[in-house]
């Protein structure tokens, strides 16, 4: 139940955080940056003073990585092997096709 819980969770957050990060320009938004212009220096530069949606994207990020190691570890808990437990049965003894078997070669020293 938890496990289902936390998938429909991780699920609306990833929706929630794929919304936030559309909403937001990014740094190099104009058109003259595309072009090489005088804006494009400030792309690596400081952010200045955090939006609402920067925080909100931050926060979002944060409950998307708790409920992605939440998943992990419960996955790994309830996780059984693809294999079956047991050996799978041989198969039947191929029946002799009526032709005898070489006999041995004799070994040095035997007459």
């Amino acid at each position: 139940m938890l496990f289902i819980l936390i998938v429909i969770v991780h699920i609306l957050v990833s929706f929630i955080i794929i919304g936030l990060v559309l909403l937001q320009a990014g740094k190099g938004a104009d058109i003259g940056s595309a072009f090489g212009g005088g804006g494009s220096q400030a792309v690596f530069g400081s952010m200045g003073t955090p939006t609402v949606l920067g925080k909100l994207t931050t926060g979002v990020a944060i409950a998307f990585m708790i409920t992605s190691f939440s998943l992990a570890i419960l996955s790994h808990k309830r996780t059984s092997s693809i294999m079956p437990a047991s050996a799978p049965a041989s198969a039947p003894a191929a029946a002799p096709t009526g032709a005898p078997a070489p006999a041995p070669a004799p070994t040095p020293g035997q007459k």
